[in-house]
């Protein structure tokens, strides 16, 4: 079941989503690592590894956490650190976030030029009121001609660039929306036929409004329309948590491939489970608490690596010890003293006193992450009146362009 997005073949369907604060690159590799696990365990016989080419993956798609257009621009150092390849990823992919078309373009031609990237994806998708109340993420594509400018602006930076910096493919980009804002303003369709007119490669869908934010049930319904309608390769996103959902949502909606977040936080053994899955293989990934134990630990060791700053890297790890102990017997206290770690020394010293024998609880399965409540849409003043920006909302507008990369 492979799926072709512009030049780059994906053998396996799946992607990571990018989460802020979550899908850094000491995260993507452990997804990815589990990922090529799940393929050698359907017996696929991966090519060695490393970047070659950066247009065939064999175990789905691992896409860094948002970066910003301005600050990538602008040289930001926590967003080149963001932005940072895991060297062994066959396929790198960058989400970008932007409201300008003319920064989005320059930051294409960035990732393109200098060889960061080999798939770009742009957020429109970002319901968080801070993003949405200047126009920005999910409220931006009411917007048509804006968005197209954006998405048109995007694609042939990357062609121009992909061709004079003698790339063997063009560098394809995607988009990622909602279904709309709210049950009276849906977006979807105008966001399919813009893109297809603009030359994007792909489109994924979060089958929920921005009105809905994360909670309630994934309408995969409208993954169907959308599938329905276009040609692009669709990948469905929303309410994947086990392999069980990953096929009841292709079987329901016809899409090409499938998108996971919040499901996968504390279980990038997840991508295990769902490579080998595309390939036909019941092999399943179910890891004792021991096993566990050293997957944290890992995780810390490739964060202190990667952020050159122990502390800083521990701060960054300490919400993930709680959602890989999710479903263990651990108790409050230990959890609590997970949540200060210093050092990977300690967290090694403190999991060492855990009951390792325990194997993989039920309760460590099934839908995981914040689900939250409804949230009424912050949106620009008049934003809804018209689908074209007034002088005002037009003057305006920049200030969606922030320069803080990962949300």
């Amino acid at each position: 079941m492979s799926v072709r997005i512009g030049d780059v073949l994906l053998e396996s369907p799946v992607i990571l989503a990018p989460m802020a604060g979550v899908t850094n690159p000491p995260f993507r590799q452990l997804c990815r690592e589990f990922g090529e696990a799940g393929a050698r365990a359907a017996g696929v016989e991966l090519p060695k590894a490393g970047h070659n080419g950066g247009n065939h993956s064999y175990a789905g798609l691992y896409v860094c956490e948002m970066v910003t257009s301005r600050a990538l621009i602008e040289r930001n150092p926590e967003t080149m650190t963001m932005i940072k390849p895991d060297p062994a990823d066959p396929v790198r992919s960058i989400q970008l976030y932007g409201v300008e078309p003319t920064s989005i373009a320059r930051a294409v031609d960035i990732l393109v030029r200098e060889n960061r990237a080999d798939h770009i994806d742009l957020n429109f998708g970002c319901p968080v009121p801070k993003v949405t109340r200047k126009g920005g993420g999910s409220a931006l594509p009411w917007k048509h001609s804006l968005f197209s400018q954006i998405v048109t602006g995007a694609v042939e930076a990357a062609h121009r660039a992909s061709r004079e910096s003698g790339r063997d493919f063009v560098v394809p980009v995607t988009a990622k929306c909602r279904i709309g804002i709210d049950e009276d303003h849906m977006t979807f369709k105008d966001v399919a036929r813009m893109s297809e007119d603009a030359g994007i490669s792909g489109l994924t869908l979060h089958a929920r409004t921005t009105e809905q934010h994360y909670s309630g049930r994934a309408r995969w319904e409208f993954i169907g329309e959308l599938k329905q309608m276009t040609s692009l390769p669709i990948f469905g996103n929303g309410d994947v948590f086990e392999v069980g959902d990953a096929r009841a949502m292709l079987v329901q909606t016809g899409a090409d491939g499938i998108s996971v977040g919040r499901g996968c936080q504390g279980r990038p053994w997840l991508f295990f489970d769902l490579v080998a899955a595309s390939y036909g293989s019941p092999y399943r990934y179910r890891p004792a608490l021991r096993e566990v134990a050293d997957i944290i630990v890992r995780h810390g060791e490739l964060s202190v690596a990667h952020f050159a700053d122990e502390h800083r890297a521990m701060r960054e790890l300490r919400k993930h010890v709680g959602w890989y102990l999710r479903g263990f017997a651990v108790g409050g206290q230990m959890r609590h003293q997970l949540g200060l770690i210093e050092s990977v020394e300690q967290l090694r010293e403190l999991l060492d006193t855990l009951d390792l024998d325990q194997s993989f609880p039920e309760a460590a399965e099934g839908p995981r992450g914040r689900a939250g409540g409804a949230k009424r849409p912050h949106l620009p003043e008049f934003w809804l009146d018209s689908h074209d920006l007034s002088p005002v909302q037009q003057e305006k507008i920049h200030e969606a362009e922030v320069n803080v990369s990962g949300g």
